[in-house]
């Protein structure tokens, strides 16, 4: 599996700073390890993608779901970003970002991977989601971008939008986990029809550590809630320069 390190996204100034942060990054303090969910189970310790690399032995009868019921107050009252990566078994997978878990998202967007690639990414228990925008105009927040090269450790997988506006199922998926701090599991499918042609529909949810490198460039380090040394998953964002 290519490294990032040898990938051409890494000829990017931008990102210099962003690597600078992930060598000297300290590891996860105990403070870091309290799970939220509300009204379903949903996977905490033991490692995130370790949880949501079990979706394809998942069943109907074990599945982990949000219940619908009135937003709760955070019990985890920090700075910390909340990402969402969810999809169909069989369809593409979606990125969510929020300030707040029960805020609708600064950045949505579909990426040009299938749930099963996304799964095989997974088994070096190292997962890093780079989008680059080639966009030269710098009048815009860099998330605010719309068009993105999409890389998935260290290979460029393909091209993607930004949403404008969330599609029925993003927004069926935020409704469900709007009291969910962290978790992995299977959510109900808005439709039965649609969930029987692409199979269950998936989520993991994690905080991430956001960090600012430059007005061209951010990224998200997952918190570990079983303190282990390093993130097991990285999202970046970069601007050509």
């Amino acid at each position: 599996m290519p490294s990032l390190h040898s990938s051409p996204f890494m000829d990017n100034s931008a990102f210099l700073p962003l690597l600078r942060h992930i060598t000297k990054r300290p590891k996860s303090s105990s403070s870091t390890t309290t799970t939220t969910t509300t009204g379903g189970s949903g996977g905490g310790g033991g490692g995130l993608l370790k949880m949501f690399k079990l979706f394809p032995m998942l069943t109907s009868g074990c599945k982990m779901v949000a219940l619908l019921g009135r937003p709760r107050k955070p019990l985890l009252k920090d700075n910390a970003t909340t990402g969402t990566i969810f999809g169909y078994r069989k369809g593409r997978v979606s990125l969510a970002i929020q300030e707040d878990p029960h805020c609708l998202p600064i950045f949505v967007i579909e990426l040009p991977m299938q749930t099963a690639a996304l799964n095989k990414e997974m088994a070096s228990d190292i997962l890093r989601i780079a989008l680059e925008s080639e966009t030269k105009s710098h009048k815009k927040k860099v998330m605010e971008e719309f068009v993105w090269a999409v890389y998935c450790n260290g290979r460029k997988i393909g091209y993607s939008f930004r949403r404008k506006q969330m599609s029925d199922d993003e927004l069926h998926v935020m409704q469900h986990l709007r009291g969910v701090s962290m978790g992995a599991g299977v959510l109900p499918s808005p439709a039965s029809e649609k969930d029987n042609l692409e199979g269950e529909l998936t989520y993991m949810r994690a905080r991430f550590e956001r960090v600012i490198g430059s007005k061209d460039s951010e990224a998200l380090y997952m918190i570990n809630p079983d303190g282990a040394p390093g993130p097991e998953l990285s999202i970046f964002f970069v601007r050509s320069q």
